[in-house]
Order: C-alpha cells, then sequence, then structure tokens
C-alpha cells in the first residue's frame, strides 16, 4: 500500500522505506522553532540536563513576537532569557525588534523552509509551513528542548484526510473563507492527529499566501499538520525567498494511499465565511447574517494567518477614498518589517491612516490578549486572527468573531459585520 504526502517525508526523515499511521518513529528535524513564550520554557529544560551546545546553531528560529516590543517586565525578563540564549550558542536566525515579525509570516520569507522539510515549533500554528509542502508541526517546549540538542524528535505517524479542492473562488475568497469553512465542516476535533492532505483544480488558482492561511489554520480542527503538493507556485515563492531554491525533496502521495475521509469543496460555490463566538469552527456564511447588523467596537487585520502583503493590499484597495466608521477600532499588524516596509513603499500605509486605521509594528500582540488591542468587557472584535475563543483577545465577556481581510476592513468601514461591495 502507497504512502500520503507526510507519510514519505516522514519515512525519509527516519531512514525507513515506509511507515504506516499509529507507527512511533523518531526522526530529523530540518528546523526547530520558537518564540518569547515557548523558548524560555524550553531553555530552562535545555539547561536542566546540561545541554552544552545545540544540534546546529543554523537550525534553531528564535523569534521575540509575541510580546514584543516588551509589554512588561515580565515579557521583557523572558525575551532577555531568549536573547542571552541566542548569544551564547550564537543562533544564526534570531530574530528581535528591528528584524523581526509574526514568526509564521517570518520564517517562510527568510527561506528558512523547503519542500520535504521537517520542521517543528514550540507554537501550534507552526503547520503554517504545509503550504510550502513541507511537514510542520507544533509540539511542546519539552520536545523543543530535547530537539535542539539531539536534531530529533519522536512522532506517531498520522493518518490522513484528502481534501479535493475544485473551481476557481469568486473575488474576494480567499484562504481564509476556505478554512473557516473546512474548520466548520470537520468540527474542531474532527482531524485530530490526522494529517490534511489536499489535491484537485482548485489548488491552482490560490496563492502561496493563500496556502499558508489554510495550512495555518489545520490545527483548529486538531489537525497533526496540513500540507499542499509542490508545484510553480511553490517553486516561484522558493526562487524569491530562499537562497538554495534548488536544492529540495518533491515528494508526492502515492496514488493507492489510504485516506480515512475524502471532501470536496468546489470553490466557486463558497461565499464570505465568518466564525462567531466563541471557536473558529462555529462558522456561518455571512449573507445570512448581515442583516443582523452585528455593531463592532474594534477591527483587527494582521496576524500569522492574515498579515502578508496581500491582505494588507486587499484591505487598503476597499479603504481607499473611505473612511473608518465612528467609534471603530481599526488596528493593522504587518506581519514582518519587509510587509510593513513594502506596504508602505506602495502607499497602503498613507491609506490606513487617511482611512482612520492605526498601523502596528509587527506583533502577535492582540491575537492572544497579549497587547496593542485588549477587549474590554462586552466589546465586539471582527479579527482576522485564527482563535476567538472566550477571553482570548481579552475580557471574558468580550465577543470575537472571525473573518477574511476582505470582510474585516469592509466592516470597518460600515461599523458592522458587512460584505465586501
Amino acid at each position: 500500500m502507497g504512502m500520503t504526502m507526510s507519510q514519505k517525508i516522514l519515512a525519509k526523515h527516519a531512514n525507513l522505506n515506509i511507515v504506516k499511521p499509529g507507527q512511533l518513529i523518531s526522526a530529523n528535524v530540518d528546523l526547530v522553532l520558537g518564540n518569547d513564550i515557548t523558548s524560555p520554557l524550553a531553555i530552562n529544560e535545555f539547561n536542566k540536563v546540561k545541554g552544552n551546545k545545540v544540534f546546529d546553531n543554523s537550525k534553531i528560529a528564535l523569534v521575540l513576537d509575541h510580546f514584543t516590543p516588551n509589554k512588561d517586565i515580565k515579557s521583557a525578563e523572558q525575551c532577555k532569557l531568549v536573547r542571552q540564549f541566542a548569544h551564547k550558542h550564537n543562533i544564526v536566525n534570531f530574530f528581535d525588534v528591528g528584524n523581526m515579525g509574526i514568526e509564521h509570516v517570518l520564517i517562510p520569507e527568510k527561506g528558512l523552509v523547503k519542500p520535504g522539510e521537517i520542521i517543528i515549533g514550540a507554537d501550534s500554528h507552526t503547520c503554517t509551513y504545509g503550504a510550502m509542502g513541507a511537514f510542520s508541526t507544533g509540539v511542546g517546549s519539552t520536545d523543543m528542548a530535547a530537539a535542539m540538542i539531539t536534531g530529533k524528535c519522536w512522532f506517531k505517524v498520522p493518518s490522513s484526510i484528502k481534501v479535493i479542492l475544485t473551481s476557481k473562488p469568486a473575488k474576494y475568497i480567499s484562504g481564509k473563507d476556505i478554512a473557516l469553512y473546512l474548520i466548520g465542516k470537520l468540527s474542531a476535533n474532527g482531524a485530530s492527529y490526522k494529517s490534511i492532505e489536499f489535491f484537485g483544480d482548485g489548488i491552482t488558482y490560490l496563492s502561496i499566501d493563500d496556502r499558508f492561511t489554510i495550512a495555518n489554520m489545520a490545527i483548529e480542527c486538531g489537525a497533526k499538520n496540513a500540507i499542499f503538493p509542490i508545484d510553480q507556485v511553490t517553486i516561484d515563492y522558493l526562487k524569491q525567498h530562499s537562497t538554495n531554491n534548488s536544492n529540495f525533496d518533491e515528494l508526492y502521495a502515492d496514488e493507492d494511499a489510504l485516506y480515512d475521509d475524502v471532501i470536496t469543496i468546489d470553490l466557486s460555490k463558497l461565499t464570505p465565511i465568518i466564525a462567531m463566538p466563541n471557536s473558529p469552527d462555529n462558522v456561518t456564511d455571512l449573507i445570512s447574517i448581515q442583516n443582523k447588523k452585528i455593531i463592532l467596537d474594534q477591527v483587527v487585520i494582521g496576524s500569522c494567518t492574515n498579515g502578508r502583503i496581500s491582505d494588507l493590499r486587499i484591505a487598503a484597495d476597499i479603504l481607499k477614498d473611505k473612511h473608518i466608521a465612528k467609534n471603530i477600532r481599526c488596528i493593522i499588524i504587518p506581519g514582518t518589517q519587509k510587509v510593513y516596509l513594502d506596504a508602505l513603499k506602495e502607499g497602503l500605509i498613507e491609506i490606513f491612516i487617511k482611512g482612520g486605521a492605526v498601523v502596528s509594528t509587527p506583533t502577535c500582540g492582540p491575537c492572544l490578549g497579549g497587547h496593542m488591542g485588549i477587549l474590554a468587557e462586552n466589546e465586539v472584535c471582527l479579527s482576522t486572527t485564527n482563535r476567538n475563543f472566550v477571553g482570548r483577545m481579552g475580557h471574558k465577556n468580550s465577543k470575537i468573531y472571525l473573518s477574511s481581510p476582505a470582510v474585516a476592513m469592509a466592516s470597518a468601514i460600515n461599523g458592522y459585520i458587512s460584505l465586501p461591495d
């Protein structure tokens, strides 16, 4: 029996000819990732076992992004610990203020991801890099510590769900709408510890940014990872961002690979999707609720899900020559310094500021209720982030809705959740 794409990558990194779902393996990893919340825990474990050195200082990435620039003394101490570790071990890929970004936007932008690789990160949204044909998944900080020492990690080989995307999506239907639709179909636990593998002609209509968004949100239905096949879109992105783009493993699923389930989504039939409070799987099509006029206090456009330049272009295109509604706080967060600079060069920042929005330094900030956009009691926010759990962005009695950047900006202009024109 054949193997899925994820199984092939795991088998190769474990030096095995074949692996099967449920099998426990030890595999070499190509990149170990941590941020300013999870890295300190891993560093403490590293020190507990008296780790003398890291396995490869070029295959570890430490990104200060969650509470950076530091919001308080505790976060400053966390970042100080990571800085000291990075300097002590000469970590090549250490990213701090001035050279920072939201980790899952920054890592591929810096050319640190290639197809066929295994990437682990002490952050649940590490699954983002499956957009580039890599096996990437979140792990605990203890696993991160062990991997920094050994260059290896234990895995239980996941079974897989096959998702077939067909047809061309309509205008303003983005990767976020597809992700939310799929999560709603599967439920919050419907893909628990499974690999989601994408197929179909609909993939050709998706930009690499759409794919990043879809892969990013795979964890919201419990998936171990999500993975897209390698095509010209992948290769073009590699050419732009990787210094060694010709050296990668081009692996594909076998035709006789087994899948636990097969789901087909006709992208031409999708309409804008909203996740209602208080779970990403509590989805509805926007058309069915727009007449309810759900009044907003805040709109956030950014995060590792939708903070890329394409997201900002869509938002700016909708806002141009208009203004954010009265009493709406619209917060724009570019995913990296490069995204910020590109947006500045293209005039997007000017559109946002003239339109009544505020533009932040790259940070996870409001997504996890950290800073730069905390919600008060009974406030309502529409966000392009990936989670809307109770208290996720502030007060436990606040409400969070999730949407695409197009819907978020149209709603910021109107003052209530609405369709873009």
